[in-house]
C-alpha cells in the first residue's frame, strides 16, 4: 500500500489492541524462556546493541514500556492538538537521556531479582497492559493519552508501543543470539510502515520509492530536482532489515550486498538513515 506524508496513515484500533497483544506474549514467552535457562544470570549480563545496556536493562525497558499504558491512562490530557505518528518517531531523539535514567532506576529496582523474580515482574507488566487494553475507552477512536512529548491520540500511542514491542524484541533476539523472534505479524507490518512513513517524510525530496514488501511502499515527496517521467529511484529491502536501518541497529554499507536492491542514480539513501533516534 502506497503513502505519502501528505496522506497521514490511520490504523484501525481493534487491530492495533490484537497485535499488542499478540507481541506482548510473545515478549513473554520470550522472556520466560530466557529466565527459565539454566545460565539464567550470565544471559542477563550479555551486551545489547544499545550503549553499554545489558540484557537485564533490555527485559526492564520492554516492562517499563507495556507498563506505561496502565501507569498513566487515567491521567488527565492537556490540551493542544495531538502528535502525530511521524511527528513521535522524530521527537524520540530528544529522550534518550530521560530513558536511559528511567530504565536503570527500572532495572535497579522492579527487575533487580532472581530470573524466578524478574520473570514475575515482567508478567505483572503484560498483565496489567492487558487489562488496560481491555477497558472501554481504550477502544474510543477519539480519546487522547498523554507522553512526555505532549497529547497524542491512544491508538496512535498503542503504535508507538508496537515500535517498542517489536524493535526492542529483535535486539533481544540479538543479544540472546536467536536464530528468530515470532513477531505478531500485524504489528511487525505496522512498525515497518510507520518507520517507513517517516522515511518518506523526513527526505527532502528526491522521488525515492521504497519497497518493503508485503508491507510497505512509500515514496519520498518529490523535490524540485525531480523530473516528471524520470525513472524514480527505487530501494526494496526486507521488513527486519528495515527496522534494523531505520533504527540505527545496521548501517547501509553493512547490509548493501546482501539484504538490498537499489536502482537509480540516487538510491543510496544512508544519509538520511537512521529515521529514528
Amino acid at each position: 500500500m502506497a503513502n505519502s506524508a501528505n496522506r497521514p496513515r490511520s490504523y484501525d484500533p481493534a487491530k492495533v489492541r490484537s497485535a499488542l497483544a499478540g507481541q506482548t506474549e510473545a515478549l513473554r514467552g520470550a522472556v520466560h524462556e530466557l529466565c527459565a535457562h539454566p545460565d539464567a544470570a550470565s544471559l542477563f549480563d550479555r551486551p545489547t546493541r544499545l550503549g553499554d545496556w545489558r540484557v537485564r536493562q533490555l527485559i526492564a525497558h520492554l516492562g517499563f514500556c507495556l507498563d506505561w499504558l496502565p501507569r498513566h491512562l487515567d491521567e488527565p490530557v492537556p490540551d493542544g492538538a495531538p502528535l502525530s505518528l511521524v511527528q513521535w518517531v522524530g521527537a524520540t531523539r530528544t529522550a534518550a537521556a530521560a530513558i536511559d535514567a528511567a530504565v536503570r532506576e527500572h532495572a535497579e529496582g522492579a527487575f533487580a531479582g532472581s530470573p524466578a523474580e524478574v520473570a514475575e515482574e515482567f508478567d505483572l507488566a503484560c498483565d496489567q497492559l492487558l487489562a488496560a487494553l481491555e477497558r472501554p475507552e481504550v477502544a474510543d477512536p477519539a480519546r487522547r493519552f498523554v507522553i512526555r512529548f505532549g497529547p497524542i491520540l491512544l491508538t496512535d500511542f498503542l503504535v508507538t508501543r508496537l515500535v517498542e514491542t517489536v524493535v526492542h524484541a529483535d535486539d533481544l533476539a540479538a543479544a540472546l543470539e536467536l536464530a528468530a523472534f515470532p513477531h505478531d505479524r500485524q504489528a511487525l507490518a505496522a512498525v515497518t510502515r510507520l518507520l517507513a512513513d517517516a522515511f518518506a517524510d523526513q527526505v527532502p525530496g528526491g522521488a525515492v520509492e521504497l519497497r518493503i514488501p508485503p508491507y510497505a511502499v512509500v515514496q519520498a515527496v518529490p523535490g524540485p530536482r525531480h523530473t516528471r517521467g524520470t525513472p524514480p529511484n527505487v530501494v526494496e529491502t526486507d521488513p527486519l532489515t528495515w527496522l534494523r536501518l531505520a533504527t540505527g541497529r545496521t548501517t547501509w554499507s553493512a547490509v548493501a550486498d546482501t539484504a538490498l536492491h537499489a536502482s537509480g542514480e540516487r538510491s543510496n539513501l544512508a544519509e538520511y538513515l537512521p529515521v529514528m533516534g
